[in-house]
């Protein structure tokens, strides 16, 4: 594979430069561009984590809604949103779908992240809270934790397809483990790779939804040429 996988991501950042992720409300940008401090506290910590399972089957714009409606609420952080009545909590978070089942995962999860009292899970302790699966798990490890697993998303699986650098067969953990082992194989400084893990999957998001959003498939996408 040499450096196809690490060429791409030079390619993305060269045209959409920094993106900036995980999106804050309470941050004066909500995009900390080329600022990798954070999350700063336990609360945003808990932002990104809460806004990973809100995302699950849904755009972040409409999760953002959700965000802003807990804002709203006072109740961004874990005691308040279990302080909530619950119907008030599901329907602050309506707009991301799937708000029963939803609400019922971040109550589970915020058990979980309440008895961590500040440490930080394993990617295995995460995929046994109910509500979090593998591309959950690596979002909030990534985003939430700083801790270098890639998170895979459809437009990852969409654009490596279309690249011919994986066949249709492969799964989340092949995908995963195919980038992670080139960049890691490249990128030697841990710091660095955390900052790569992110900004490429975030990258990857960005120049899905202006090329691989739609049928067919990566139409006029300059990663081709």
């Amino acid at each position: 594979m040499d450096k196809k996988i690490y060429n791409i991501y030079q390619k993305l950042y060269d045209v959409y430069g920094a993106q900036g992720w995980w999106p804050l409300v309470n941050h004066p940008k909500k995009y900390h561009k080329l600022d990798y401090s954070y999350p700063h506290t336990s609360n945003e910590i808990f932002e990104v984590c809460l806004g990973s399972i809100l995302t699950q089957n849904t755009t972040f714009i409409s999760v953002e809604k959700s965000l802003q409606n807990l804002k709203s609420l006072n109740a961004l952080d874990p005691k308040s949103i279990v302080n909530l009545d619950i119907e008030v909590f599901k329907t602050a978070i309506r707009p991301s779908g799937y708000y029963n089942q939803k609400a019922k995962y971040i109550l589970e999860f915020i058990k979980f992240f309440e008895d961590l009292d500040g440490k930080i899970p394993t990617r295995e302790e995460l995929l046994l809270v109910l509500g979090i699966g593998e591309e959950t798990a690596d979002s909030i490890l990534l985003y939430g934790y700083k801790q270098t697993q890639y998170k895979v998303d459809a437009y990852t699986k969409r654009i490596f397809l279309s690249l011919g650098l994986i066949p249709n067969s492969y799964k989340y953990k092949d995908i995963k483990n195919l980038i992670e082992s080139n960049l890691s194989n490249i990128i030697t400084n841990k710091q660095q790779l955390l900052i790569v893990y992110q900004e490429f999957h975030a990258l990857i998001v960005q120049h899905g939804k202006n090329y691989y959003s739609k049928k067919p498939y990566g139409a006029g996408c300059f990663l081709s040429n």
